[in-house]
């Protein structure tokens, strides 16, 4: 029996499964049994009704195993493949069949067809920037992972996201590498071709639907100086210059990670204030120019089923509050449509508070921080819903750990980087 997981589970995150036992053989098959089955009693059609809706109730019906044992493989995988992630890794080691599943085209097929309702969280600690811990939005749990680290030892930061997949820089701006942070999937991109030393802004593209068809990564310097990389040639090309209307020095925001939607990247940038785009399709670079709030600091760009979204601390007197804002697309201006509850505004009052967003796909995890104060939230734009994080305390720890940065990405189990 082989066992392997990349982070840590725990027997409470497994669904009840009403006493079910699956037992793997040498030969990779497997038997199920069931506890001794109690006699039968009628139950009323409310009775009834009520154990359909909670969904824990239990067939009385024994599972032949001459019966199972010929049940078609591709409905395994079909019906794994729609298991929580964290349920998943424990399944693994259950049978070698079960744990090569990561390997098989089939399933590869069937986890695409499966979309996960919310992103995963990858951040970096102050206390150990040399791995990470990634938040389960749905089990409101952290995990984590043993990721391999780079042959070069560097210390690298998320910066970007696309298919599953994280893009990663390391502190002198110099190395890409990329991850898949749930199977320890890792690469070293190749040296760019231009040697910049200043700090770059980094966007991330899928060519497909899945990361199986390829990605595409930019990085976007101040000077006008960037590159693309195609994962497919494994080669980093220059599409162009910058058009001559964009005004130079660009003056990237680099709080604010850049937005993708279908091939299109956007950055924000100051003065003037406004967004460049870049169209990983065409090669097409835009400019808009689109007034911020006023009193705005730690603004940043995020989005929700294709509508570009800002989300900012807005500071008066002594007052903060987190804001979220729509870009309204005919009068490219922004327009308030929530606020963070009074009653949680009311802990930043008279505090100097500074804002991370740790993602910006529909759900944001903001790191709000003060002398004072150490608080992350969630905020799903569409259902318009704020939410506490729990700490991200490491195992066998205590001290609650101080998030540095991060970035959301949708877990998906078959992405190669």
């Amino acid at each position: 029996m082989l066992i392997w997981t990349s982070f840590d589970v725990e027997d409470s995150s497994v669904d009840d499964f009403c006493g079910l036992v699956v037992t793997a053989g040498k030969s990779g098959s497997f038997r199920m049994s069931e506890p001794v089955k109690s006699p039968p009693t009628k139950k009323s059609r409310r009775d009834r009704s009520r154990g359909k809706s909670s969904g824990r109730s239990c067939s009385t019906e024994v599972m032949e195993q001459e019966i199972w044992k010929d049940f078609p493989e591709d409905l395994f995988e079909a019906v794994i493949a729609r298991l929580p992630i964290a349920t998943f890794f424990r399944f693994r080691s259950v049978c070698r069949k079960w744990n090569s599943m990561l390997t098989s085209q089939s399933f590869s097929q069937y986890c695409t067809q499966v979309t996960q309702a919310n992103p995963w969280f990858y951040t970096i600690t102050h206390e150990n920037v040399n791995s990470g811990a990634m938040y389960d939005p749905s089990l409101k749990k952290w995990h984590h992972p043993t990721i391999s680290t780079p042959p070069t030892k560097l210390i690298v930061l998320p910066v970007a996201s696309a298919g599953g997949l994280v893009c990663f820089l390391d502190i002198g701006h110099r190395n890409f590498f990329v991850c898949n942070p749930l199977t320890q999937s890792f690469r070293e991109l190749p040296a760019r071709s231009v040697k910049v030393w200043s700090r770059v802004a980094v966007g991330m593209t899928i060519n497909g639907k899945s990361a199986g068809s390829g990605y595409k990564i930019l990085w976007v310097g101040c000077d006008g100086e960037y590159e693309v990389y195609d994962s497919v040639r494994n080669s980093w090309i220059r599409p162009g210059n910058m058009p001559a209307g964009m005004k130079l020095p660009l003056s990237l925001n680099f709080r604010s990670q850049a937005v993708s939607i279908d091939s299109m990247l956007y950055f924000m940038r100051s003065d003037p204030e406004g967004i460049v785009s870049y169209d990983m399709a065409t090669g097409v670079w835009k400019q808009y120019i689109i007034p911020a709030p006023l009193h705005l600091t730690d603004h940043t760009l995020a989005e929700c089923d294709g509508q570009i979204m800002l989300v900012g601390l807005l500071t008066k007197n002594a007052a903060t509050c987190v804001c979220i804002w729509e870009l309204q697309k005919m009068t490219l201006l922004w327009k308030e449509v929530d606020r963070m509850p009074n009653i949680w505004c009311l802990d930043f009052y008279g505090k100097h508070v500074r804002m991370t967003c740790l993602g910006n796909k529909g759900l944001l995890m903001l790191s709000l921080r003060s002398k004072q104060m150490n608080r992350l939230v969630t905020y799903n734009i569409s259902r318009k819903e704020w939410l506490k994080v729990p700490g991200c305390v490491v195992p066998r720890g205590r001290k609650r750990q101080w998030i540095a940065c991060g970035t959301a990405f949708h877990p998906c189990l078959t992405a190669v980087a």
